[in-house]
């Protein structure tokens, strides 16, 4: 059962001014978006298409309002994730990444 659609202005009060510079990305097909999000943040196909399936699940239906909820979940764990990881991609271990985007929704509203 899907939930109203979720809020997304609590997600940008969480962004930085420079993060403006991703609304070009929003538009990208989504191969174009993927590869874009793999450059940045060294995420793999499969992790993208489970954040992406999760924030659609959760209610998120607008594919823009996902990609900002992407990008924002990306970012909040980027910098930990990236500097505990040595290998090619990001890594969230077994059941690592749903417990990681509830703590996201909890915190941010």
């Amino acid at each position: 059962m899907k939930v109203q659609s979720a809020n997304v202005r609590p997600f940008f009060k969480n962004q930085e001014r420079k993060s403006f510079e991703h609304y070009k990305y929003l538009n990208m097909p989504d191969l174009q978006f993927f590869s874009w999000c793999n450059q940045q943040y060294k995420v793999n196909r499969g992790v993208y298409n489970t954040i992406d399936q999760w924030f659609y699940d959760f209610g998120i239906d607008n594919i823009y309002s996902r990609r900002i909820q992407l990008l924002a979940f990306l970012d909040s764990v980027k910098e930990e994730l990236i500097e505990s990881n040595q290998s090619k991609f990001i890594r969230f271990g077994h059941g690592g990444l749903t417990k990681r985007l509830n703590d996201f929704i909890q915190a941010n509203g």
